[in-house]
Formats: C-alpha cells, structure tokens, sequence
C-alpha cells in the first residue's frame, strides 16, 4: 500500500518528498518524463512510474503547474474517486506576478475540484520549495494552510503535515483557498521584489501567538 503519489518531478515535488520521507510515508512519484520520476524516487527511496499510470498513494499531491494540474485530473477523472487530492498551485501569471489567472470569486483549487470527484485540498501553496526540504524557516517549522470541505481529507493530510515535523492550519472550506491563493500572490511579488533583498524565495509564513 502507498501513502502519498507525488505527480511532477521539480523542485516542489522534491521537497515533498523530502518531507514524506521524514514522516516515514511510502511514496510514489510519477512524472511525464519516467527517467525523471525514478531519479528523484531514488533519492527518497520511493517508487516511480509515468503519469500515465493511475496513481497508488491515497493522497495524491498535484505539484505541477495549474494547466498541467488540471489537464492531468481531467485525464485521470473517475480513477481519482475515495482519494484526497491536494492542490498546491498558485494560479498566477508569472510573467508580471501582480494577477491570477483564475476568474475573480473562484480559484485553483475549486476549478479542479469542479474536474474530479475526488476530495480535493489545498495546501503547500503558502510555501517554497527552498524551504520544504527542511520543512522550517530560521529553526521555525513551517505552517501549512490547509482548505477543504471534507473534514476527513484535511484531517489526513494535517497528519502528515504533522508527521513530517510542520504545523498544519485549517482555513475552512475549499472556497479559501481564494485568500490563500491571493495572499500568495502578493508574498512571489515580495520575494521577486529587488527593493526587498532580503525576501529570496527562502521565506515562511508563520502566525505566531
């Protein structure tokens, strides 16, 4: 049995891994490129396979693009069905990084949930991949803002935020996802920033208390 199917083969895909690895979950990675998918799943000790093949893990993390994620869950539709499948994209048009590309009342995560009858969550979107092999900022874990509307798929993935030594936030519904999304937006725009030198995609959002 797999816990976690990873589907891309970059550097978010990577630190997931990473963090899968530290909570002692099996994992599967699949990309477009097999050559790719098994170099990484060897560095994790997972399985590897094409994205063609249907994914084994019980939570399925899309670390892809937002066209590629949503091309990739219209093509697996039904197969996806009793599976929790997390959305951490940013829709945002990376050329000017001061849109989304995503209609305004909508986002993401709804408009991929609109394509699977799989629980789909988001989460990870509010962090880098500079940051997720570590899983901490400056020896402070991580938060992970997690969105959802099925209680028993954010509960399964706040467990492995748990488990792999990060601290998972519940947001609420999937319709969140708009602020967390949003929100991010403006964060890229602040890493990319060069009147803000210090912010270099190796940041984290924290609520401290």
């Amino acid at each position: 049995m797999t816990d976690i199917t990873i589907i891309g083969n970059g550097k978010m895909a990577r630190g997931l891994a990473a963090r899968a690895a530290a909570a002692g979950k099996s994992v599967q990675i699949l990309g477009r490129d097999i050559n790719k998918a098994a170099e990484l799943a060897k560095e994790f000790n997972a399985t590897a396979g094409s994205a063609t093949e249907i994914p084994a893990g019980q939570i399925v993390v899309l670390a892809l693009p937002f066209d590629a994620a949503k091309e990739i869950v219209s093509r697996y539709n039904d197969a996806l069905t009793g599976k929790v499948v997390v959305d951490i994209t940013n829709p945002a048009n990376y050329e000017t990084l001061d849109s989304l590309v995503v209609a305004p009342g909508t986002s993401a995560a709804e408009e991929i949930a609109a394509l699977t009858g799989a629980d789909v969550v988001k989460a990870f979107n509010t962090t880098f991949s500079s940051t997720m092999a570590a899983g901490k900022v400056s020896d402070q874990p991580l938060d992970v803002f997690i969105a959802g509307d099925s209680a028993e798929a954010v509960t399964a993935v706040s467990e492995f935020v748990t488990a792999s030594g990060m601290r998972p936030i519940s947001v609420g519904g999937l319709h969140h996802a708009r602020e967390l999304e949003g929100f991010m937006l403006l964060v890229m725009g602040m890493q990319a920033n060069p009147d803000l030198p210090d912010f270099n995609w190796n940041t984290g959002l924290k609520i401290l208390s």
